[in-house]
């Protein structure tokens, strides 16, 4: 385990109710700490030859360290939309600039492990030499789509971004 502190407690998060209406704001740790419901995006990245973007998170992350995830993202800020944060979480966690706008695919309300948030599901093409942001990003593959699903009873995923994945299965957003 790292001497250092977790990564963006203090981030200032939209707080929102059932029904993904903002209720007020709070810092990120303290929205955590509380169960306080937030906004979070989901970006599902493939690159030319339609592999996923598979990575393991940090042990400095604030929820879920060291699991592994197919999608990058994150909170959604204050008064930042669902479409702005996608995009700027997933060039920050690939690190590239100049990625098209993630497609929104759906959204949800997530109720588990960690905590409740809404959570916008989106995804992209990456054809740019990424490069994981160190602080976010402990180890990362493209992975084709088979192997990730082979990846499933074996490896400890985020429970968010894994309920997100069976909903993308069933509702045929992922093409073989």
């Amino acid at each position: 385990m790292t001497d250092q502190q977790p990564l963006s407690a203090d981030e200032v998060l939209d707080i929102v109710d059932e029904h993904d209406r903002v209720v007020g704001q709070a810092p990120r740790g303290e929205a955590y700490a509380r169960g306080l419901r937030h906004r979070c995006v989901f970006v599902l990245a493939r690159d030319g030859e339609g592999r996923i973007f598979v990575h393991r998170r940090t042990d400095r992350k604030l929820v879920f360290p060291s699991h592994y995830d197919m999608f990058v993202g994150g909170v959604v800020g204050t008064g930042e939309s669902y479409d702005e944060a996608a995009l700027r979480e997933a060039e920050e966690e690939l690190g590239v600039s100049g990625l098209a706008a993630p497609t929104p695919l759906f959204r949800f309300l997530y109720e588990g492990d960690g905590g409740s948030w809404w959570s916008a599901v989106y995804a992209v093409r990456c054809d740019l030499a990424v490069r994981p942001q160190e602080e976010e990003v402990a180890w990362w593959a493209f992975l084709p789509q088979a192997e990730l699903e082979e990846r499933l009873g074996e490896w400890e995923w985020v429970p968010d971004g894994l309920e997100a994945f069976q909903r993308l299965r069933k509702g045929s957003f992922l093409c073989p």
